[in-house]
């Protein structure tokens, strides 16, 4: 497999390279130059596997080029210590509904599937690509990447990971699953300002060719663990087949049967993986893009036009969704347009220029075949924790329970009644105080800090609070660095020894 950047009609590189690099040098996204494609017949065959045999079997196919043995290994280790088995288990709702909960890994969330494996993936292209210098894995997260990049890559021979955060843009619990973080190679940097202001500025990090080579000189050498890298990326495409595989061994579907997916998204990374499954061949029906209230992709999923220019950022009870400026549309845009990168050299310049572009009614109708967007307010997202809760005696989370309510808007304004797995991205526990909030009413958590909030939540609910999040108060806070948005090259620098 081979892969190309989204914005120059030039050489292609080896999986390894686009992993090692991560962000490729015009600026540009690394994409599969073709992809694999998998028949009924493969995906039936997946329905008695474990995830990692499942893993071992799409990553295979995704990542041809890297050696298949070490690969198996890799993704063995990788899913060893999900504290359940299945990793990626299906929760069955109401009205032919199904949650895919991604929270079984080390920090509660999503992020765990793609950052246990995406290490092992680095260790294993370094050595591939016979790279001697230090690897520095650098992040941007609204909340939940940084923590599971950190946890993967801690203490990983080869290896440093540092990321930045916005300070007054995560929940506490992410925020102290960051700062307690161990491990002497991590480094974790707030940033007054929000989470683009953070990703604007690794991007621009990876952009400086002048800091590369201050780097280089020093034995470091760039890499990324946002899902700006593809190696990133493509873990999360499993969980699309495993869900599917879920379903036919359930003897919920029909081999062939369309099923749609309901997506929380403020990055594009994890809806897009869905897209590239539907494209190596799940039958996947619609892609159910769902927003908070910085609603910037269902916006352009209704109008073609992405548009940032003027338009507020709120903080919501969903942070790993307050996001304006999502990173992976680009790899999205470059196939809708026939893979013309001077069109999406020119879309990313105008939204960096003039915060828009606009795609067209061909890329938008190209658009409108698969992916259908919505948004939910706060409001509107402590309502739906506390309908499901009383309708299934389910507890999510705020990013799932906005996905939840724009699925049951769609339902009502369409009548679309497919299967549909709603993509779960995080434990209710590390939105202890808005989820009690949800359940309890807004006076439950009055004089509460958030961790008795969580114990609150658990004695209200019945359900028990994770030994990750019951022990965060208890660690010593080891990261206390806070740089502004123009300065974070400097504090990256002062951070490595």
């Amino acid at each position: 497999m081979r892969f190309i950047s989204t914005r120059t009609d030039g050489a292609s590189v080896g999986a390894a390279e686009a992993i090692l690099r991560g962000l490729a040098p015009d600026g540009g996204l690394y994409v599969p130059e073709g992809l694999p494609r998998l028949t009924l017949a493969d995906i039936d065959a997946l329905r008695p596997m474990t995830y990692a045999q499942r893993a071992r079997r799409v990553l295979g196919a995704l990542l041809e080029g890297l050696p298949q043995r070490e690969l198996g290994e890799a993704i063995d280790a990788a899913y060893a210590s999900f504290d359940d088995p299945r990793v990626a288990p299906l929760a069955p709702l109401s009205d032919g509904v199904y949650a895919l909960e991604l929270f079984h890994g080390p920090t509660l969330a999503f992020k765990d599937v793609a950052l246990q494996l995406l290490p092992r993936l680095m260790t294993l292209s370094m050595r591939e690509r016979g790279e001697t210098r230090e690897a520095l894995i650098l992040a941007a997260t609204s909340g939940d990447t940084g923590k599971a990049a950190l946890e993967g890559f801690a203490d990983v021979p080869g290896t440093r990971c540092a990321v930045f955060y916005p300070r007054a843009g995560v929940s506490e619990a992410q925020r102290l699953q960051m700062v307690t973080q161990r491990g002497g190679n991590t480094h974790v940097i707030a940033v007054e300002g929000n989470f683009d202001d953070a990703q604007t500025g690794v991007k621009r990090i990876f952009a400086d060719a002048e800091f590369g080579r201050r780097l280089s000189q020093r034995g470091i050498v760039l890499s990324s663990a946002n899902s700006i890298n593809f190696g990133r990326l493509a873990p999360q495409v499993v969980y699309y087949f495993s869900a599917y595989a879920d379903l036919l061994e359930s003897g919920a579907i029909r081999a062939g049967e369309e099923v749609n997916f309901c997506v929380p998204t403020g990055n594009f990374g994890n809806i897009l993986a869905g897209w590239y499954a539907r494209r190596c061949g799940l039958p996947v029906g619609r892609l159910i893009c769902a927003s908070n209230r910085n609603n910037v992709l269902s916006d352009f999923l209704a109008l073609g036009r992405y548009e940032v220019a003027d338009r507020p950022f709120y903080r919501t009870a969903s942070p790993s969704m307050d996001i304006l400026i999502s990173s992976n549309l680009e790899r999205l845009l470059f196939e809708l347009c026939g893979r013309d990168a001077a069109r999406v050299r020119g879309w990313m310049a105008s939204l960096a220029a003039d915060g828009r572009y606009d795609v067209g009614a061909q890329a938008l109708e190209a658009l409108r075949a698969t992916f259908v967007g919505g948004f939910a307010d706060d409001a509107q997202t402590l309502q739906e924790i506390g309908r499901v809760f009383a309708r299934d005696g389910y507890l999510m989370d705020t990013h799932t329970a906005v996905a939840s309510r724009v699925l049951a808007d769609y339902r009502a304004r369409t009548g679309d009644a497919r299967k549909t797995v709603l993509v779960s991205t995080a434990s209710p526990y590390k939105f202890g105080r808005a989820v009690l909030e949800a359940i309890e009413g807004g006076q439950a958590a009055q004089g509460l800090d958030d961790f008795a909030c969580c114990e609150a939540l658990a004695r209200a609910t019945g359900t028990r609070v994770p030994e990750p999040i019951a022990q965060l108060p208890r660690l010593p806070v080891r990261h206390t660095q806070v740089c502004h948005r123009d300065d974070m090259e400097e504090a990256l620098l002062r951070a490595l020894p």
